[in-house]
Formats: structure tokens, sequence, C-alpha cells
């Protein structure tokens, strides 16, 4: 294995290793970009003409979402008509090629399409066969319909997300997508792990709200053996004190944690209250936890009354953990953030974009970003003569299964076109 001047393996961890993206929208893809972005090959079949729907959702620029050219980075985009028997027969083709399939459609669609797991343990056995969904490919929700939404509500997670009395908050964003997503890369590299030591393929179900589930820390032994439901508790969480966002004088909220013994100290002295930082009530958790309110008062009285950038600057110089509540253009602009290289900018149709960067990070064999989200159809040629061995002559008769686009015959190359500038 070959080194460059700095010391980093050429190789990148996953390299070697063919991926089928059968997914859509957010669970199955981003599960698909982790394991593009250390190396493997994604190759994502999308449905003819309007491609994933994801390239239309939010923000659009000349026509195509700027959020599809983060999660369809280094991904090799073609397209294949499910519908048809023909295009199902392409697809297998393809699988039988391919170290890993991950697919999102409703349990049972595959198997109706001939395309289930069972299908290839005889053609593709070291196959691993990634299904996300729902809520699994068992038991007697697995037929329903599983937005992240309404998993993350069976989950239990949004159920301690709010403010007591209230109606549940979601996060503006589509975590239980992202945290499936990272449930099934972690299955499939622990597969293949498996396989490389004899282990053969196998399959990886993932259920969107299992996936959250696992995220609820001690909810259920909690429940269990003390019968003790956690409820949700605003901006706080339950059972530690402090730890809370206050508002400044110039109406910016920040986070402090001073929930350690020692750090309660040292907070409540930079925010000059020694008074508290001695009190005997106060010198453990479950005191605070008792008190909370009141510690929770004396910090805001003492935030309201300078700025936030001024506050922060105390409590960095007494050790206290505390920070700011950005926005996008806060992290874009924050040394912190660029020194750590947390964003790559790619070039699109000669513009230049910033895309998140993606952990974690690897000192000898890092993830990259080669290209952006591709355009759909773009990999069409390479694919299709490539792998499956089909001529120009061949793909023309095929065209209701795939679809020409004006670039498939072109020459022009993807990885050039949207190409990393820096990071």
């Amino acid at each position: 294995m070959s080194k460059n001047k700095s010391g980093l393996i050429n190789n990148k961890p996953l390299s070697g290793f063919r991926v089928i993206e059968l997914g859509q929208l957010l669970a199955g893809p981003f599960s698909g970009t982790l394991l593009a972005y250390f190396g493997a090959e994604v190759i994502k079949i999308e449905p003819p003409n309007t491609g994933d729907p994801l390239r239309n959702w939010r923000v659009l620029d000349d026509g195509t979402s700027l959020w599809w050219r983060s999660l369809g980075r280094n991904k090799k985009c073609i397209t294949i008509n499910l519908k048809k028997q023909k295009g199902r027969e392409l697809v297998k083709q393809l699988i039988n090629k391919s170290d890993v399939l991950i697919e999102n459609f409703r349990p049972g669609k595959m198997e109706r399409w001939n395309l289930g797991p069972e299908h290839f343990k005889e053609s593709n056995p070291n196959l691993i066969y990634t299904r996300i969904s729902g809520y699994g490919q068992t038991g007697p929700y697995s037929h329903k319909p599983g937005f992240a939404s309404v998993c993350e509500g069976i989950s239990g997670f949004r159920y301690v997300n709010g403010i007591p009395g209230q109606a549940p908050i979601r996060p503006n964003l589509s975590i239980g997508d992202s945290v499936a997503g990272l449930h099934a890369a972690f299955g499939i590299v622990l597969s293949l792990l498996s396989r490389q030591s004899g282990g053969g393929g196998q399959v990886v179900d993932i259920a969107l709200y299992e996936a959250m589930f696992n995220l609820l820390e001690g909810v259920i032994p909690e429940y269990d053996g003390a019968r003790v439901i956690r409820e949700p508790s605003g901006t706080t969480v339950t059972g530690i004190a402090p730890t809370n966002i206050y508002r400044c004088a110039d109406k910016k909220y920040i986070v402090i944690g001073g929930n350690g013994d020692s750090i309660f100290k040292r907070l409540m002295t930079a925010a000059n209250r020694p008074d508290l930082a001695e009190d005997a009530r106060l010198s453990s958790n479950s005191g605070r936890v008792k008190h909370e309110e009141e510690i929770d008062e004396a910090l805001s009285c003492w935030c309201k009354k300078q700025i936030s950038s001024k506050i922060l600057e105390t409590l960095d110089l007494f050790d206290v953990p505390s920070g700011p509540i950005y926005n996008a253009e806060d992290m874009i602009n924050d040394p912190h953030f660029i020194e750590r290289g947390l964003f790559e900018n790619v070039k699109v149709k000669n513009k230049s974009l910033k895309i998140p960067a993606m952990v974690p990070r690897l000192s000898k064999t890092p993830g990259s970003t080669l290209w952006a989200g591709p355009e759909i159809a773009s990999f069409n040629k390479e694919i299709f003569e490539n792998i499956l061995g089909m001529d120009a002559s061949t793909q023309t008769i095929l065209k209701d299964e795939i679809v020409r686009t004006s670039k498939l015959y072109s020459g022009i190359n993807v990885q050039q076109e949207n190409i990393l500038v820096s990071n």
C-alpha cells in the first residue's frame, strides 16, 4: 500500500468496494454518501427523467437543490427504469457485480421485483444487503410507511423534546433519516469485516425508529427499574444542573454547562456569585438539581447584563464549558471550523460552492470529496459500458429502461466538471 509525501495512504478505507444505492431522499443516500466519501464506488440508481426527488428539494440553484450537491457527492449516478422488467434485470446484473446494496423501499417491494435477498444467495453469496425502512423488515408495523417525522415520534425521541405541557418539538432537521443512515453505514462496515473473516454476506436491517431508539440513554431502564418516565425539560436536561441556554444583553443566546462539582464553583465565581459557589446545598449534582431554578435565575440575571462575547470570554478565563449558538453564517466564518477543514469547495457549472466535510477524521486514510452531486444520468455511459459491457447501440435499444441525456455520449467527464477545488 503506497503513501504520498504527506504520509497518507493513497487508498481510502473503502477503496475497492462497490455499492449499489437504490435509496431515495435521505436515509439510504446519506449512508451511501458516507461510504463514497471514504472510498467506496457508489453507483446511485435513479428513476428516469426526474431522478432522486431530493434534487428538487429546498433551496435550488439553476433548477437543482444545493443540498443535492452535498448529498450526491462522489456518486456515479445512472438511470434505470425499475418499473420495466428489463430495467430490473439490469439492476440485478449490477448487484451481482457489487459488494453492497442499499435500498430503502417499503418492505416487500424488492421481493415483488424479484430483487430480494433470497434472489442473490447463490449468484452473490458475499453480498451485504442493506435495508432501511421505517419499522424494519419484520413485526406488525413493518408494512406501514415510515417517514422520519413519524418514526421519531414512536421511537420515544420526540416525547422528551419540548417544553413541559406543550406539544413535542421537532428539530428542523430530518434527524431520524440521518441517524438511520449512520447506523446503516456502521452495519455495512461491520458486515464487511465479518465477510473478510469468512462470514459471507448478510442482511443489514435498519429501522428508522430503532436507530432513534438507540439514542435514548437511560429512558428504558429508568422506567423498568423505577417506573420513572422521563418528561420533556425544555432547554435543560433532566437530572443534570446547571446546563441551560441563557440570553445575553445583545439578545444572543449562549449555552453554559456547569454541572461538574468543581466546574460549578468556577462558574458561580465567574458570575460574581461566590455565595452560591460555596453553598453546601449545591456541592453535588443532586443538590443542584433540587435548586435548579435558583441557579438558573442567578445565571440569567448575570447574562442579561452583558453581551454574549463578554460572557463567553469570562467563562473561558474560568475554564467553564460554554459556547455560542451558531447559524450557518457563524459556522462558515469561524476560524476553528476553517482550520479543522470542515468546509470543502466544489465547482458546479463554473461556480464555487461550499459543502460540509464529513467525519470521522482519519489521520492516514482520510475521506474526501472528489466531485459534487452530478447531473442526472451523468455516469450512464461509464457504468453500462465498463461494468455491464453494453455498447452504444445496445443502450439505444434499451432507451425505455435507461435514459440518455445530452451528456451521455458527449464525452464530458463529470469528475472534471464538478471537481474538488480545496478544503
